[in-house]
């Protein structure tokens, strides 16, 4: 119902419709109706579950009719749209964003409550996506959340993994993987759209041909052929009527049933193809340890990528002529090497399927695409056999040696006399087994390659993209990460987000996060301070509650909450802050009367399942725990916490509750980090290396509003040429080798010495983190935090700063250097249309 004109005065009187209206009246009617006729139950019949579906769809509704809005505007204007491909897309829960970036959070919590419910409970019911594994995915779901903010066309492509990389459970201390069923109850979030399908092609052969005109042109006769389904979800930004989609894609089977098959007795053969299919977009990164697991790694990468490219195309040409000026409609970012085929198939799109010369073809390709490296590991720089990408994608390899064999004569042309840098930059390494270097493929075929953070970009200059960058400087960018205001500080910590408010006299700094400097003034306020402790606390208490419900350990929220969460791995060195636990421990047990102020040391992350020393690492952190949480000498003065299934819901309440954040890395390892910036952003003080944007927090924050320790980028450098021995520092350094001996005892291993072998004998005999040389450094450091902490008064001060300095960290930011340098794309205003019943019918054009 819209608006209602009393026939005698015709005077409106105006009513909301149930499907846009904002009042708590309409909202609670939109609830009821969504329950029974969505839900299809009664109030007194449903569940939990059911609420929070009619509530999802209630906001749904309202995100609906901005997203038409938005997509209406972009196809009229026919404007630039920024294309964001990535493997992951961690987007956190959406109903309570949703409600932020509405502007409806109180509205619904009052609706919810006169509805007899509970708001912070049907949040909870809510299951985290599954769409991402750690900093990529979250970065990508930060940038969606910016560009609509700053009205930025965009879409982001990715896949729609059935299940999520795993649920991490904790069993006898080892990690153990059990499967994410995030879609077991459906997806109210989502709109299927199964009348854009595309096809995509696998396998097979290509066949050589002239066509009618005497050009060369080559067929790709595919031996399997897969269908794309998209599904689209509505992105809001911060009070605004832009709403972006995030475009998903599922994988199906072109033929789902074979009859024949079935008739004969084959019941399995008949669905045959339909299972392998639909294994393309079943889970999020498959162990590649085996043929197998990077066969379908390699066809997820393509599987997205041609959905994405077909889509985009498609769109172009509902507008334009041809595809001429794809680039000047269309800017392409590549997240990382996941989606650099990307590049070939745009190629093989261009050239085989619109009949475009190679010139053309190329031109437009490295003018539309654009690639962000997010990683100086060499393993991390994905490498395709030949023999496993000419199987699959035949006609993409013969593409590649052709980009290859132009890129290489121009680049001899240029450096006749250095045939090892031909080698070195060609796309396809020889040595060994050969195969496709996707980072040089990226690098080629985008016209600007960013860094994420200011030492990451000076190291890929230096490092692994050097020869590039000497060849193409003009094309390297650095566009240091940010995260979103929206969830990390005022969805995450709402009681800080009401002080900023109520001193800067509104919420306008969620849209301009450097207006918290402002707020520096308050500093040297004692009250202000005892309000700021007192919302630590709170969330601290938070979290001790839930640590309570799910680990029955009791924490003490006075004590430092020590906190240390992100994706497990030896480079980011959770053991380094395990061995100054046990260095502390080691201290107590010498003399149990020592005065160690009190720390509860808390770890969260995952560990890739195929990756033996980072589950070790787990069950080191775990072992600990229990010999330290049980030993009367501690006297409650050490506390260890690991934290299963660490995801962006946790986040949302671990970041605002710490007061240290572990950002330990090795120093030229790290690119960037986006858990450094929501652990400061809330208060919490840095204890680092000089490593990826810990630099840039740390010339923010000020020098001296950040525990430093470590060797630099350099020194590590320095220290490995000169032939660095690990045991020197084991042989010379008391405490360092009573942590080793203890673990190597079997203290923490029930007796059994072999158990922590294996990492025992990586640090001594390679450390190739060089924890062992960082490791003084670091212990002398955190004894500096512990003094900081027992000074109440300036600890505040120093959490007050490292908050409000961290204007630069908002990917707002970052998304307007990445507009402006990068993709030429220009914020439009949206105008939402007011639903009325004038326009409420069907008049379908014929």
């Amino acid at each position: 119902m819209n608006q209602y004109i009393n026939p005698t005065t015709e005077n409106q009187i105006q009513v909301e419709d149930d499907r846009t209206g904002m009042s708590v009246t309409t909202l609670r009617r939109a609830l009821a109706d969504n329950l029974f006729y969505l839900q299809g139950t009664y109030e007194s019949m449903a569940k939990q579950d059911d609420f929070y579906r009619a509530l999802a769809y209630t906001i749904r509704d309202r995100l609906l009719q901005r997203f038409l809005s938005t997509i209406r505007t972009y196809n009229e204007k026919d404007v630039k749209v920024v294309y964001y491909l990535s493997a992951e897309f961690l987007m956190g829960r959406h109903l309570g964003n949703s409600l932020i970036n509405l502007g409806i959070y109180e509205k619904i919590r009052q609706a919810i409550t006169e509805s007899g419910l509970n708001l912070d409970e049907l949040l909870e019911q809510e299951d985290d996506p599954g769409l991402g594994n750690g900093g990529l995915g979250r970065l990508a779901a930060c940038f969606l959340d910016s560009l609509a903010t700053l009205e930025i066309p965009a879409m982001g492509h990715g896949i729609r993994y059935e299940f999520g990389i795993f649920t991490q459970t904790v069993q006898d201390g080892w990690q153990a993987e059990i499967p994410d069923k995030w879609l077991r109850f459906g997806n109210p979030w989502e709109i299927a759209r199964p009348a854009e399908k595309v096809e995509i092609k696998f396998g097979g052969h290509t066949e050589g041909y002239h066509d009618d005109k005497g050009h060369y042109r080559v067929t790709w006769v595919p031996d399997e052929t897969v269908i794309g389904i998209p599904y689209d979800t509505p992105v809001p930004g911060y009070k605004v009527n832009t709403v972006n989609p995030l475009r998903l894609w599922r994988a199906e089977a072109s033929v789902d049933f074979k009859f024949e098959e079935f008739n004969a007795g084959n019941y399995d053969g008949a669905v045959a193809d339909k299972m392998s299919s639909e294994t393309i977009s079943k889970v999020l990164y498959p162990n590649d340890n085996t043929p197998q697991g990077k066969e379908l790694r390699l066809k997820q990468q393509y599987f997205f990528v041609s959905c994405a490219l077909q889509d985009i195309i498609r769109r172009h040409l509902s507008h334009n002529k041809n595809l001429d000026n794809l680039y000047d409609k269309a800017a392409i970012q590549l997240n990382d090497t996941h989606p650099a085929v990307a590049i070939a198939e745009m190629m093989r799109l261009l050239i085989d399927e619109y009949d475009m010369d190679w010139e053309r073809a190329w031109h437009i390709t490295q003018h539309t695409f654009a690639y962000t490296n997010h990683t100086l590991l060499p393993e991390a720089l994905e490498r395709w056999a030949i023999s496993l990408f000419g199987r699959l994608l035949p006609r993409h390899l013969e593409i590649i040696y052709e980009i290859n064999r132009r890129f290489l004569t121009q680049v001899h042309t240029w450096f006749p006399k250095d045939p090892e840098l031909l080698a070195r930059v060609s796309l396809i390494e020889e040595g060994g087994e050969k195969s496709v270097r996707m980072a040089n493929l990226a690098t080629v075929g985008s016209h600007a390659v960013n860094g994420v953070a200011a030492l990451h970009t000076e190291l890929l200059k230096k490092g692994v993209l050097k020869d590039f960058y000497q060849l193409f400087p003009d094309k390297f960018f650095n566009k240091t990460n940010g995260v979103t205001p929206r969830r990390w500080v005022l969805l995450s910590n709402p009681k800080l987000s009401a002080l900023f408010s109520e001193k800067l006299g509104g919420d306008s700094w969620l849209r301009d996060f450097d207006q918290l400097r402002q707020l520096e003034k308050y500093v040297d306020d004692a009250e202000f301070r005892n309000r700021w402790r007192a919302i630590k606390q709170e969330n601290k208490a938070k979290l001790a509650e839930r640590i309570l419900k799910h680990n029955r350990i009791e924490v003490d929220i006075n004590s430092l909450f020590d906190i240390q969460v992100k994706r497990i791995h030896e480079y980011k060195r959770q053991h380094l802050d395990v061995f100054n636990i046990i260095t502390l421990y080691n201290r107590i047990k010498q003399n149990p009367n020592i005065d160690i102020p009190p720390r509860t040391f808390i770890f969260g992350g995952k560990a890739a399942p195929g990756y033996y020393m980072a589950k070790l690492i787990i069950k080191l952190t775990n072992a600990v725990a229990d010999v330290v949480n049980d030993d009367p000498d501690v006297h409650g003065r050490l506390k260890v916490v690991f934290l299963a299934n660490f995801n962006a819901s946790l986040g949302q309440i671990i970041y605002p509750a710490a007061d240290l954040s572990e950002q330990i890395s090795t120093a030229g390892k790290e690119a960037s980090g986006t858990g450094n910036m929501k652990f400061a952003m809330n208060g919490a003080m840095t204890i680092g290396t000089l490593d990826g944007a810990n630099i840039e927090i740390r010339e923010e924050v000020g020098a001296e509003n950040f525990f430093l320790f470590g060797m630099t980028a350099q020194e590590v450098f320095d220290l490995k040429a000169q032939g660095y021995k690990p045991l020197e520092y084991y042989n010379t350094n008391a405490e360092l080798k009573a942590v080793i001996d203890r673990i190597a005892s079997g203290h923490f291993s029930k007796g059994n010495p072999n158990l922590f072998k294996p990492l025992i004998d990586s640090l001594l005999y390679n450390d190739q983190y060089m924890l062992l040389a960082d490791y003084q450094s670091y212990i002398e450091c955190q004894e500096r935090v512990g003094k900081a902490f027992q000074d109440q008064e300036k600890w505040t001060k120093m959490s007050i700063y490292n908050s409000v300095r961290m204007g630069k960290f908002s990917s707002d930011r970052t998304i307007m250097e990445y507009a402006k340098e990068i993709w030429g794309a220009q914020p439009v205003k949206i105008d939402q249309e007011t639903y009325t019943q004038d326009n409420a019918g069907l008049k379908v054009d014929s």
